[in-house]
């Protein structure tokens, strides 16, 4: 008798990731298995939680399967009390699951951006030196298709265009989400059929986050009216912009190569022959190229910028996130640094 239609369907998600990770050593052994001569390490970012706690079981079990090591990385974010104590039965439990090595990092949330984005970035932090550390090929994230469909919402309500719309990408650098195509209520069913004890994190159902309305509130009104094919519908809509913002940014990437001149200007006449999608790309990437932090430059500073080409009445030069400067001189765009 094969294991529980969830269990199965975690693993094999996982397996197909692993499978992956392997054809991508395979082709630049150097670059990606960390230490040469070694099997290539995989870990998964684990906070205890159903989602993550499933990720783990699935990449002890599949791994064995593979030349493949697998360890864990959990976070304490230091926001609630016993977060430490919590981090470090975590982490004991990861390890008796068979992963080594598991790391239990404690970071500092300063708050920049707000409390969901500072901790994510402080999250981020940690497993990107918890990968260097171990020479980890890859970091499993355990986000399901709920998740991607939360995603969505947000970029909507947010405006922010097609890529905010994409959501989350299945692979991203080293990153890997093998559950994007699974709803949140398979990865939970496949703990309690494995009677794993999983820890809910209070945050989750906290309507002081923004990620919580949209869970807890926004998504079920829409179920309610739209019927409960909206979390496939926005995570269908995610690929589908995705494919459509991957193509516009290439386009974009090469769009910029013939604007920008020999001083790092933009020449406004060939930028005002672009596409509005791709021209307002390629202002972005000067924006990013000059130090406006990513994150940090939204839609309606786009829009400022790209009023300097395409309405064009004298006006002074911008102020950009990031002390950064864009303005028009002679026509052309100077994206700067103050």
């Amino acid at each position: 008798m094969g294991p529980h239609p969830a269990v199965a369907a975690i693993r094999l998600a996982v397996r197909r990731v692993l499978h992956h990770v392997l054809d991508e050593v395979a082709l630049s052994p150097d670059g990606l298995s960390g230490s040469p001569g070694r099997a290539p390490l995989v870990l998964a970012a684990c906070s205890g939680g159903a989602d993550s706690m499933a990720l783990a079981t699935a990449l002890a079990f599949e791994a064995r399967k593979f030349n493949i090591r697998a360890g864990a990385v959990t976070v304490d974010h230091g926001l609630q009390a016993g977060s430490t104590a919590r981090a470090l039965e975590v982490a004991a439990r990861l390890r008796e699951l068979g992963l080594s090595p598991v790391d239990a990092v404690g970071v500092t949330v300063d708050g920049r951006g707000g409390p969901e984005a500072a901790a994510r970035d402080a999250r981020y932090a940690a497993l990107d030196a918890a990968a260097q550390t171990h020479g980890a090929t890859a970091v499993l994230l355990g986000h399901t298709r709920d998740d991607q469909a939360e995603t969505v919402l947000l970029g909507l309500a947010r405006g922010s265009g097609t890529r905010s719309l994409s959501g989350m990408a299945a692979v991203n650098g080293r990153y890997r989400r093998p559950f994007l195509l699974l709803d949140r209520d398979t990865v939970r069913t496949a703990c309690l059929a494995q009677g794993i004890d999983v820890w809910e994190d209070p945050h989750n159902a906290d309507s002081a986050y923004t990620r919580s309305r949209v869970r807890h509130e926004a998504l079920p009104v829409l179920e309610k009216s739209l019927g409960k094919g909206i979390v496939e519908a926005l995570a269908r809509t995610a690929q589908l912009s995705r494919d459509d913002a991957d193509a516009l940014d290439q386009w974009a990437a090469t769009a910029e190569r013939d604007v920008v001149d020999g001083e790092g200007g933009l020449d406004t006449h060939r930028l005002y022959a672009l596409p509005a999608a791709v021209r307002r790309r390629v202002l972005r990437r000067a924006a990013i190229g000059a130090g406006a932090p990513a994150g940090s430059l939204f839609a309606r500073h786009i829009e400022e910028a790209d009023r300097l080409v395409t309405d064009w009445r004298g006006q002074k030069p911008l102020n950009l996130p990031g002390g950064v400067t864009a303005g028009r001189r002679g026509g052309r765009l100077f994206f700067q640094a103050l």
